[in-house]
């Protein structure tokens, strides 16, 4: 995954998925040699400081049923609008899961919002922090569990007492 600063003060979102067989691998019309890409998927994502979709592109530069694999790109338009910070996950199965898109393709887009909020931190406003509301990240992973030591620590006014289950949230 490649995420850059465009000249534009866009944000390109990289995400490529390849795989490669240690043999040879037969397939309907062909037989895939050793070491030759057996899929070469690429997913790029333009979004602007709001982390909104304004561009996508999706690519199948190898798969194992060719040309059916690559008929599909244009149903990637469908996000086109959408927010990674605003339920992008379930967006992307809405509009491009099952049979409507890549499988490939949709798990590499499933990974976009927390590679986007890893690679700007600091470097873009976020609009699910300005109305004082519990930040999205806690209780999002082990680590930032409300009655865990990070929250106690960094977000104390978030952090729930685990054997009383005691809110000190002193926010609205």
């Amino acid at each position: 995954m490649e995420i850059y600063r465009r000249d534009d003060e866009l944000w390109d979102i990289e995400a490529n998925v390849v795989d490669v067989k240690h043999k040879d691998f037969p397939l309907e019309t062909l037989v895939r040699k050793a070491g030759e890409h057996f899929h070469d998927m690429l997913l790029t994502l333009t979004i602007d400081e709001r982390m909104s979709v304004v561009a996508v592109q999706a690519q199948t530069r190898a798969a194992p049923y060719e040309q059916d694999c690559k008929n599909f790109s244009e149903v990637y338009q469908k996000l086109v609008g959408l927010n990674l910070l605003q339920s992008f996950r379930a967006a992307v199965r809405e509009r491009v899961g099952d049979n409507k898109g890549c499988t490939h393709i949709n798990e590499l887009a499933a990974i976009l919002p927390t590679a986007a909020i890893q690679a700007f931190a600091g470097e873009m406003k976020r609009p699910d922090r300005a109305d004082g509301s519990m930040p999205k990240h806690i209780d999002r992973c082990h680590a930032l569990r409300r009655d865990g030591p990070v929250v106690a620590r960094r977000y104390p006014s978030w952090y729930i007492h685990s054997q009383t289950g005691e809110e000190k949230n002193e926010n609205p």
